[in-house]
């Protein structure tokens, strides 16, 4: 499944790149993936718009298996 969640991540990381941001995978574990934002996107009071709304939609969306993504 990571190489899946990698694939979904790499459809939505030019976007998150073109804002100076970025995400990186750090785990999987069951339905959980668990991610990293970077650059603008660790700071950026709409991280956690962009999570849910952008990366956990889309990876739920893509992979039916993933039940939420969380950041650490």
């Amino acid at each position: 499944m990571r190489t899946d969640v990698e694939k979904v991540l790499g459809k939505i990381r030019p976007a998150l790149q073109a804002d100076g941001g970025d995400v990186e995978l750090v785990d999987v574990e069951g339905g959980v993936v668990k991610v990293r934002l970077t650059g603008a996107c660790g700071g950026c009071p709409m991280a956690n718009v962009t999570l849910k709304n952008g990366i956990e939609a889309l990876l739920k969306r893509e992979i039916p298996s993933v039940d939420r993504v969380e950041s650490v």
